[in-house]
């Protein structure tokens, strides 16, 4: 039987999922239930959003993997904690040391943009706060596809091939020889359906698990890691993979309508979400297919982005306080500032952005919020010899401008792109939320909550619900189902519209909430990929 897996003549529907025990979303079937398979075996949700997440580095390679980063909210034990899990700048690195190996940019590929990973240090701390089984137990199901190999689901099969093609044209040198290894073995790509394995992954899972992550930072992982980056002149170094700890912080809100909706503080760009919905909450809002309503969200989005790429780093490199961007007094002044035609932003000044997303919960009433990412599809194209570790780019979002707030230096986070939601309502908690896709992740966030708080939809219609993005500038690109009268209104009110051939610039989104009346959890995946609710 041969089929074409991305070809869909007929519109279909998903409807949302129930479920009394417990609930796994995520962008891939697979994770989905190695998650709920921990779940069964007597974990919790912290457990099974780290089994989750290991699974993705193996069935979703090429939108994360162990050499990125991470990000979690927890609600647990009648509150939220947060958790980052972003890695630093090397310690020897600088702008003046890109500069003398011939850049003016940091480049998308290779060493230079590799900042120290963050992903299997947040595994092991949510573990070892929160977690009831021991993290080995919870890595087995990861470990069992990487050993046993899987069959690739269509939309990982198309971004595979996509990195491949790029990677051959432009990524040919030593360095990158090991990727092609890993995930071209024996020169052929994997297609959809087909078996993909790798040993060295499995390895390295079992490795992290059985010491708690310590062999990634301080071990055989991290000497092989060290070894490599010294080998070909990367500035990553052990020391750098020694001196990490992930950091717990305190998620930032604001109240939209009755709800509060949460996000990590800095380095993460929640704060653009938060600023836009801060912005949107002073103004009331009509139908959801409405002209008007699609061109207050896209003003909104615009100032709130432009002060997020001006300010947005480490947090103690911040020129301006979240407290000040996030003011009321400063989402009215900013509002002041949409018209009745499209606006070119400009970041304002107030007084004194390739990923995976997961959301899970258990029957005790534990939810989590994770996110976690190489940034760039498989990162900087290289993987650790011999150990399946593809190494992200964060690195890349660093600005060369040494007046700039989110300037590289030493041992300096960046402005980071993947950012978990939450949402809660007089103290108690709704339920995770979240949209990947790089700088589209703030404006999915504010899409989908709108679409649940304004317009009352389930979560896999608020999902579902076409998207709109803004790219720079008057520039907005939309979905191909997007409402074409709603298109053209907004053209007409001053903004540049292009449709997009495909739905992946879109992001990806999980949705569970909880109904405390019914006692029951509700969930919506993202349906423009692989995704899945693992329901119990």
């Amino acid at each position: 039987m041969n089929h074409d897996p991305h070809l869909h003549p007929y519109p279909s529907t998903r409807m949302p999922v129930y479920a009394k025990n417990g609930m796994v979303a995520t962008s891939q079937p697979l994770a989905a239930q190695a998650g709920l398979e921990i779940l069964k075996q007597g974990g919790n949700a912290i457990d099974a959003a780290i089994a989750t997440a290991a699974c993705l580095t193996v069935v979703e390679p090429c939108s994360n993997g162990i050499g990125g980063d991470a990000f979690a909210i927890v609600w647990t034990e009648g509150k939220l904690h947060g958790l980052n899990g972003s890695g630093p700048a090397p310690a020897s690195i600088s702008i003046d040391n890109v500069k003398q190996k011939g850049f003016e940019e940091i480049p998308k590929y290779g060493m230079i943009p590799v900042t120290v990973p963050g992903a299997p240090a947040s595994w092991a701390a949510l573990s070892e706060r929160f977690g009831k089984l021991p993290l080995i137990d919870v890595l087995q199901p990861a470990i069992r596809h990487a050993e046993e190999g899987f069959a690739l689901s269509p939309t990982v099969a198309r971004q595979w091939k996509a990195s491949y093609d790029k990677f051959k044209a432009e990524n040919n040198t030593e360095e990158f020889q090991a990727w092609f290894e890993t995930f071209v073995p024996n020169g052929h790509l994997p297609k959809a359906g087909e078996i993909w394995k790798s040993p060295d992954h499995a390895e390295t899972l079992r490795s992290i698990g059985e010491t708690k992550g310590a062999s990634f930072y301080k071990g055989d992982l991290a000497a092989k890691i060290a070894a490599f980056f010294e080998k070909h002149g990367g500035f990553l170094s052990k020391a750098d993979l020694e001196n990490f700890q992930p950091e717990w912080v305190d998620p930032i809100h604001v109240n939209y309508r009755g709800y509060d909706v949460w996000e990590i503080p800095p380095n993460g760009q929640g704060l653009v979400a938060l600023m836009a919905l801060n912005m949107l909450n002073q103004v009331d809002i009509g139908d959801k297919e409405a002209v008007d309503t699609y061109h207050m969200q896209i003003e909104a989005i615009k100032l709130a982005f432009s002060d997020g790429q001006k300010y947005i780093t480490d947090t103690n490199n911040m020129s301006e306080k979240i407290e000040d961007l996030l003011s009321d007094t400063y989402a009215k002044e900013r509002l002041r500032l949409i018209s009745d035609e499209a606006l070119l932003p400009t970041a304002g000044k107030p007084k004194a952005s390739g990923t995976v997303y997961l959301s899970t919960a258990d029957a005790d009433g534990n939810m989590v919020s994770f996110i976690q990412s190489n940034y760039m599809g498989f990162g900087s194209g290289l993987v650790v010899p011999g150990t399946g570790i593809a190494m992200q780019n964060r690195g890349h979002n660093f600005s060369m401008d040494p007046n700039h707030d989110n300037c590289l230096a030493p041992n300096k986070r960046t402005y980071h792109t993947i950012i978990p939601g939450f949402l809660t309502k007089d103290g108690k908690p709704i339920g995770p939320f979240g949209v990947m896709g790089g700088f589209m992740q703030p404006q999915g966030h504010v899409q989908v909550i709108m679409n649940t708080i304004d317009f009352h939809l389930h979560p896999q219609a608020a999902l579902d619900s076409p998207r709109w993005q803004w790219v720079e500038g008057k520039n907005i690109l939309l979905e191909p189902t997007f409402p074409r009268h709603i298109a053209e209104a907004l053209a007409r009110k001053g903004h540049n519209i292009s449709i997009a051939n495909d739905t992946m610039p879109f992001g990806r989104g999980q949705i569970i909430w909880k109904d405390e009346e019914k006692g029951t959890y509700v969930g919506g995946s993202e349906s423009r990929t692989d995704g899945a609710v693992a329901p119990w």
